[in-house]
This record gives structure tokens, sequence and C-alpha cells, in this order.
């Protein structure tokens, strides 16, 4: 084991040293919900949106950008790691033009998820929306950077999805016509048909470096805690269960696709239990609270209707597992995408 340890950190340096003056990937494409979203709900109508204070208080510029957070997100600490000196934009932003777009493009949208259906109950972009959206961004990219550049960035990019936890905790638990009807079970492997159709678009369309993050422990969201375990004194047992069944269904289908693709790169990136071991043990990664949020009380703020300008926040979010109820703070952040390097070597080799 210590010899592996070794070996793989090895391998991070030599990763690290080489994105030192240059990017590992041409481009970082991404899809999903409000765990990756950079600010494309601050264009359409809906009240999911993280465009106001106290959302973006630590990011570099101390005001809003649309994320989800007090400042960054797990997939702007993984560009940088990849030797990215700005962030790809939000695709339905103005920043998305011109030499912007050879970073890539953001299209994902919180409260949406692998079922359509999701995004259509918070009024946001469906993932089906998002693949055109894509499609779109490959003929503006052919613009920019020609024709045989824009072939090559959309071969060797890294695609992000992050996607599921929406589907769940914004639709099936809350949702009669679903949960009466269909078990966990069957819902699971009804999402998991859209990922794997969705993967096969993707591929169909020049991707070949994929990373899917598996559902958080939602069980352990603050949220979830104050609506759904008013019997339970920790994380919502159920709903991590059904969240870890989900996870295993997640990597069969990712192995079964990178058999039935050739050339094929793809990794579920586990996000489970890093986010579990925060919240069992907070103070062995330096945080003091992982049972609420730091905007508010912390246990059922999230988007504009509850954390404003008038929630207060905590006096240092660094302290905090969670910045609102349900999204992880920068700090924690940092600390999830660190636990995906290991993973994600074999995505930039």
């Amino acid at each position: 084991m210590g010899g592996f340890l070794a070996y793989a950190l090895a391998i991070i340096a030599a990763v690290l040293c080489s994105c030192a003056n240059s990017q590992l990937v041409p481009a970082i494409i991404t899809f999903g919900d409000s765990t990756v979203d950079v600010g494309n709900n601050d264009y359409i109508h809906t009240i999911f949106k993280a465009d106001h204070p106290p959302y973006g208080q630590d990011f570099s510029n101390r005001e809003p950008t649309g994320r989800f957070c007090n400042g960054k997100l797990a997939t702007d600490i993984t560009a940088e790691n990849l030797g990215f000196t700005a962030y790809a934009p939000a695709y339905l932003s103005p920043q998305a033009s011109g030499k912007n777009l050879l970073l890539g493009a953001n299209f994902a949208s919180a409260g949406s998820g692998y079922d359509d259906n999701t995004a259509e109950l918070s009024h946001v972009i469906p993932l089906s929306q998002q693949l055109q959206y894509f499609k779109e961004y490959q003929s503006k990219l052919a613009s920019v950077a020609g024709s045989k550049n824009a072939s090559s960035i959309i071969k060797d990019a890294l695609y992000l999805i992050g996607a599921g936890n929406s589907d769940f905790l914004q639709n099936y638990y809350v949702n009669p016509f679903l949960n009466k009807h269909y078990t966990v079970d069957q819902y699971s492997s009804y999402l998991i048909n859209i990922f794997s159709n969705f993967v096969k678009s993707l591929y169909g369309l020049g991707a070949r470096r994929i990373g899917a993050t598996s559902l958080a422990p939602t069980g352990c969201l603050p949220l979830a805690r104050t609506i759904f375990g008013q019997h339970e004194s920790g994380c919502v047992a159920s709903f991590n269960t059904d969240a870890q069944q989900f996870n295993k269904k997640i990597n069969a289908a990712a192995s079964q696709l990178k058999k039935q693709l050739p050339g094929l790169k793809i990794v579920i990136f586990d996000i489970f239990k890093p986010l579990y071991d925060l919240v069992s043990n907070p103070k062995k990664f330096g945080f003091v609270e992982a049972t609420r949020g730091c905007c508010g009380t912390g246990t059922v703020e999230t988007t504009f209707v509850l954390c404003n300008q008038k929630s207060g926040t905590c006096s240092n979010a660094t302290e905090y597992v969670f910045w609102d109820s349900v999204h992880p703070s920068q700090a924690a952040n940092q600390v999830l995408a660190d636990s995906l390097i290991i993973a994600g070597i074999s995505l930039v080799a």
C-alpha cells in the first residue's frame, strides 16, 4: 500500500508540475446542476439563482457570480489544478464569446438533473437542452478556432457531469406521482439509463474524456435533515442508502460504457465518501460546523428566497462544511477537489 501511495503522489506531482506553465487539457466542458453551475441561471427566469450577496462573498472579486457558494466550486479548483488561469464561462453569459470559448463552456443549471422533469419543476435548463447548447458551442468554437483546431479541442477536452442530487431532493422525494408509483431502485435505474444515453451522445459528438460525480450523502445536507429528519439525530439514513445504491449503478454503467465505446476514458468521481467524512468528523479536517450552513440559520436557506442580504452569515465560512443548507463551502470544495485528484489522473494523463 505504501508503494502505491508513493507512486500515486509522484504521478500527482508530475501532473501538477506539468500544469505549472500550461493546461493539461485544452478545455473544460461542464453539464449538470447547482454543484457545477457558474451562472447560467442568472440569465433565465427562475428562483434558483445565486446572483446576489452573500453568495460570492469570498470569491476573488468579492461579488456574486451565480455560483451556489461563498467562493469557488470544486470544479473551479479542479480547473486550477489542471493549469487553467481562467474559468470556462457560463454559456448563457456575455463572456461566452470569442477567445473565451477556447477555454470550454459551462452549460450547467442549478435545479437541473438527469430527469428533464426535475428541471421543468424548477424552470431551469434541462440536460437535454444543455446538450443542444453544446452543439451550438461546437459551431461557435469552429468559427473562432477553425474546424481542425475545434475538432482537436473537442476530442481532448475534459467533460464534467455533476447531476442527480436534485432528481431525488427536488423531485422524487417530494413528488407523490413518482414516489407512490416507482420505487427508489426503479427511479435510479431510469436516471442511470439517461446518464448512459447522455454519455453516448457526448461520445458521438466527439467527447473522449468524461468525468461524472456520484451522488453526495444527500441525507447529510442540512436541508434534508431539517425537512426529512425529524425523527433522526444525525443524517437521514434512508437517503444516504438510496445515494449509495445509485452510486453502485452509475459505476457499473460507466464500466459498461467503457467497454462499448472505443477510446472512451470515463471516471465516476466519488464525492459521497469525502463529504460524508467531513460531516462525520469535521474537526479532523479543520472544520467546526457540519450540521448547518453558514447562511442564515443554515437549516433551510438556499437561493435568493431565503439566503440573501437580510439572512446574515456566520463570522467565518472556512469553519463550515456547508455554505447554505444544500451546498458545500469553498473550504469544503477544496477538500472535495483534492480527494478527486488521483481518480482524475486517468482522464488527463
